[in-house]
Order: C-alpha cells, then sequence, then structure tokens
C-alpha cells in the first residue's frame, strides 16, 4: 500500500495542537494530500488519536515528537504452541517519529526503537483506514 498519514506538532510536546495530512492515492491517481488540525478530527476518531500520542508520551527524556509518519502494515501472526507455524495476519500501524530535544538535535525513531510504536488496537487501524479512505 502507497498511503501515509503525517502528524505534525508544532510545539512538540503540546499534543492538544497538531496537523494531520493523509496522503494516499485513489482510483484516479494521487490526490491533492487532505489536512486536518485537531479540531477537524471527528470525535469517533479521537480515542485512536489519544493511542497515538500514549505511544509518543514513551520517548526517552529529553526527546520530543516533532513529525510523525504513520504507515498501514500486515503482521504475521504465529501460534502460540508452533512459534514457527503462521495462523493468518492482521492490519497493524507503525509510526515512524521524527523527535527534537533542547539542545536543537533532531533524531528519527522507529518501531525498532521503540516497539510501542506498532499499534495493533484495532481503533488504530480504522483510524488510518478512515483518514486515507480505505
Amino acid at each position: 500500500m502507497n498511503a501515509e498519514i503525517q502528524i505534525q506538532f508544532p510545539q512538540p510536546g503540546n499534543w492538544q495542537e497538531f496537523t494531520l495530512t493523509a496522503i494516499y492515492q485513489d482510483a484516479g491517481g494521487y490526490r491533492p494530500p487532505a489536512r486536518y488540525t485537531a479540531d477537524e478530527i471527528p470525535a469517533e476518531q479521537t480515542p485512536a488519536m489519544a493511542a497515538v500520542v500514549a505511544a509518543l508520551v514513551g520517548l526517552a527524556e529529553p526527546w520530543q515528537a516533532a513529525q510523525v509518519w504513520a504507515h498501514l502494515m500486515t503482521a504475521t501472526i504465529y501460534s502460540e504452541d508452533d512459534p514457527y507455524t503462521p495462523v493468518g495476519q492482521r492490519d497493524e500501524v507503525a509510526l515512524d517519529v521524527e523527535a527534537v530535544n533542547p539542545q536543537g538535535g533532531r533524531r528519527v525513531f522507529t518501531p525498532y526503537d521503540y516497539p510501542a510504536f506498532i499499534l495493533d488496537d484495532p481503533a488504530a487501524v480504522a483510524f488510518f483506514k478512515y483518514f486515507i479512505r480505505l
């Protein structure tokens, strides 16, 4: 899938102020990005946005998220009895996070750095699909 959601926090650490940009391809090709402010997020989608923020809060001090890229991915689920036998798949949302520190440093964190940046909650997947119109 060639779609992503970008979330910019103009004041890192202030999670109530952000711009969400959905970038995806529709049937006719790429469409202009759709942008939403915090006030424009539908009420039924706010719990999933809160899950994203909860993952970001886990960054080690003094890092604060400035920008987030969210991607939908498919994970393979393995049997509890036999960890080598796949039994299904599920959609998950992976976050890549550009963070800043007070000295002006920038760094990108991925799910490899923070496993909490993989959101497997169905509400997070629904949130992603809502904004990219899947």
